[in-house]
Order: structure tokens, then sequence, then C-alpha cells
């Protein structure tokens, strides 16, 4: 999808999302268009938004004042899937973003993505894979340590890469689908495939390209063709030695 005149909404529950972290939020979601409506919810009463609070002006944040009714419901969550519903009717938006760790949003994004939006989340490592996997893009706002990059997140080591199971056979299967005789694969065209199985980006390992992840894992032979990355399997010792 080509994001250059896309239209972009973004809603923000305050009391699932760290304050610290909205310029990195911003940046990634201007990658997909111009966000147009910025709503952040929440009961402005309570001393613990007043991270939020301060970070309102200086990001053109129009706060939403919930109270908590009832304990049992959650007002923002109600609050914020309504607002979401009134705007996708009014079909202006292509782009959704919901900042959240709250799994209870996954049943909306489903409906967005019935719709034919792309939806884009932000939430902490504790966000419940329901709603990661719902989402057409998810990214982490919250690292493993305190050695972070410029992607916001945690740069995870080769070893560390290598041993993720459900990372390694995603893009062993990604390259299998698009690989050519000699089994060389466009890494763009893997990239799309993964993006279409998985709510997948490099970002939450601490690596701003694909490129710069597959390359980390060392278990690829990556080249430069014509401007474009190309990868395939690399062969074992024992296999090379073979041939």
């Amino acid at each position: 999808m080509d994001f250059a005149n896309k239209n972009v909404a973004l809603f923000i529950d305050a009391d699932n999302a760290p304050a610290k972290k909205i310029e990195f939020i911003l940046s990634e979601l201007a990658k997909f268009g111009t966000i147009n409506i910025r709503k952040i919810y929440g009961d402005w009463k309570n001393h613990g938004l007043q991270g939020w609070e301060d970070v309102l002006l200086d990001n053109a944040l129009k706060p939403v004042q919930q109270f908590a009714y009832t304990k049992s419901k959650n007002a923002t969550d109600m609050a914020m899937t309504i607002d979401v519903m009134d705007i996708l009717h009014e079909n202006k938006v292509d782009v959704f973003c919901l900042v959240s760790s709250d799994s209870d949003f996954t049943p909306l994004v489903m409906r967005l993505r019935h719709e034919g939006k792309v939806v884009i989340g932000f939430g902490e490592q504790k966000t419940p894979k329901s709603l990661v996997q719902a989402c057409s893009r998810f990214l982490y706002l919250d690292g493993e340590n305190t050695n972070q990059n410029h992607t916001g997140m945690s740069k995870k080591s080769s070893h560390d890469l290598k041993q993720d199971a459900k990372l390694m056979n995603l893009l062993r299967r990604a390259i299998s689908e698009a690989q050519n005789e000699e089994g060389w694969a466009s890494l763009s065209a893997v990239g799309s495939i993964i993006k279409n199985q998985s709510s997948f980006d490099s970002k939450n390992y601490g690596y701003k390209q694909l490129s710069d992840l597959v390359k980390a894992i060392d278990l690829f032979e990556v080249q430069l063709n014509d401007s474009h990355y190309i990868i395939k399997n690399k062969k074992s010792p024992k296999n090379s030695a073979n041939t």
C-alpha cells in the first residue's frame, strides 16, 4: 500500500501506555501517512497520568476525560471503541493506530481489519498475543534491557535471534515461498509474505530494516542485486563439503 497521502487516526489508552514513548510512536506512525486525529483517553484526575499531561500540547494530543463509572468495566476501553467505530463509519481514515497493551481491543482490531483498514498497534511486551497478531503491524514500546538503539527496542544478539524458533520458521517459510530455482528470493518479497502472515516488524528485535535483521542472524546469504537485496539459506559446512 502507498501511504503517501493516507489519513491516520491515533487512539491512546493512557492507562496502558508509557508517555515517554510518544515521540517514537509519532515518528513511526508518520511513515503511514498524516496523523489527522490524535486522541488520548483516561481519567485525567488520576495523578498517575501526569506524564501524559506533560506531553499533550507539544504533540497535539486531544485528551478525552473518562471517569471510572464502575469497577468491573473499563470506561476508557468503551469510549475508545465507540469513537473508533464512529470514525470507521465516516470512512475518512485509512490507517488506525491503537496504543494499548489491553487484549480487550482485539475484537475491535479484527473488525477494522475486516473492513479493509490497516491497523498499527503499539504496546508493551506484556501485550497478549491475540492483540499483537490481530494488528497489521505491532511495535513494542519496552525493551528487555536499557541497551536501546534508534528503534526504541533493545537489539537482540545473533545467538538470541537464532534461538527464536518462531522467527526462524517465519523467515525460512517465507524464503521457501519466494525463492527461485537457485534458492534465491527477493528480500522485499520475503518481507511482504511475512507481513501477510503476522504482525512482524524487525524493529521489535532492535533492527531498523529487515535486511539488518537477517544479516545479524548470520544463517542466510544476503546479496545486493541491482539495488535490491536477495536472500537464500546458507549451506552448512557439511553440505558444502559434499558439493
